[in-house]
């Protein structure tokens, strides 16, 4: 009866190892090719954390706000804003075609864009000037840095948000400082700001605030990049504040914890397991033959779970598969004299 009850014991305690081992393995796969979805596994660095050896290579979440190290500066006219990125917006008071059902009439207003009249239904008297004298532009800060990490270019012009610069009059170029007077949050060549006539121009300028962020991309060195081998066509986030890994990704499984813990409890239940089985034959005392059998039966089913997933933890349970064959080997050699367990047979 007591071999019986041992038999049971232990056939449970090494399911039990397998199962767990089992699924263990599921849940990280499956973790795992939701993550690849977005570029890769994340590792969480938090607020301010500098790069380190090994990360290269893998996704991460970065928090803080970013800081401006080479800011960016419109050298037409002189202005330097501790931004990220800097817009500058041209417009010229123009006279613009409006349609209301059946009727059209025109209207003078200011357009960032030139407007050909000679396409109006009515060009006589609605001409506008043929050119404009500047153009809008993007200037990108030269080094933006978000927790000791550089931003790439890709998730620098995805940092959200926008707000207007005030213009300094008194850094305008003398060949600018002519025409150009501060009009609100505008510079204007009207000599009546409040009263703008046709052809005149007013330049703004728009700036990314700088502000709390959440930012996913891949490690390169220094810096974070956009996944571009990421499956969901997009390979970075960048969100206000901060923001968790579930939140950002709501489509990714709940990671499992403690997988090394539940690996080597997997190892462990099985090994006991395989010992309360040798000890139903009243011959067999062997610790460490359990370890042995233990290890190979949790290690050649990760073994196959694994393979064709990643090499690297595949190759990890194949060792540990050698080594429990090779413990189990050398444990039933010592033992030549003792007949062999019924369920080994």
């Amino acid at each position: 009866m007591r071999g019986l009850l041992l038999n049971i014991f232990g056939a449970l305690l090494v399911l039990a190892g397998i199962g767990l081992v089992a699924m263990t393995s599921r849940s990280l796969l499956n973790y795992r090719a939701v993550a690849s979805l977005h570029g890769g596994e994340v590792i969480d660095l938090g607020a301010n954390s500098p790069p380190s050896g090994g990360q290269h290579g893998a996704m991460a979440r970065v928090v803080g706000t970013p800081t401006v190290v080479e800011a960016p500066r419109d050298p037409d006219f002189n202005l330097l804003a501790n931004t990220p990125v800097l817009v500058r917006h041209v417009e010229m008071f123009q006279w613009r075609e409006v349609r209301v059902g059946s009727s059209v009439h025109y209207e003078l207003d200011w357009v960032d864009h030139l407007l050909d009249a000679g396409h109006f239904e009515e060009p006589q008297g609605h001409a506008n000037p043929a050119s404009f004298p500047l153009s809008g532009k993007q200037f990108d800060a030269g080094l933006v840095r978000l927790g000791g990490f550089g931003l790439g270019p890709v998730l620098l012009h995805a940092l959200p948000g926008t707000q207007r610069v005030t213009p300094d009059p008194g850094a305008l170029p003398a060949n600018l400082a002519a025409s150009f007077t501060r009009y609100q949050d505008y510079l204007v060549t009207s000599a009546r700001p409040g009263d703008p006539r046709l052809g005149d121009v007013r330049v703004s300028w728009n700036e990314v605030p700088l502000q709390q962020l959440t930012v996913v991309g891949r490690i390169d060195g220094d810096r974070l990049v956009a996944a571009s081998d990421a499956a969901d066509g997009k390979g970075y986030v960048v969100q206000v504040g901060d923001v968790p890994v579930l939140d950002i990704f709501p489509d990714l499984p709940v990671p499992p914890e403690y997988v090394l813990s539940w690996r080597i409890l997997a190892v462990l239940l099985a090994s006991l397991g395989a010992f309360a089985l040798l000890s139903a034959q009243r011959d067999r005392h062997d610790p460490l033959l359990a370890v042995g059998l233990g290890a190979l039966v949790v290690g050649s089913v990760a073994s196959v779970l694994w393979l064709g997933n990643d090499t690297g933890t595949m190759c990890g349970w194949l060792a540990l598969t050698v080594l429990g064959l090779l413990l189990t080997g050398w444990r039933l050699r010592r033992a030549r004299g003792t007949a062999t367990p019924s369920f080994m047979r």
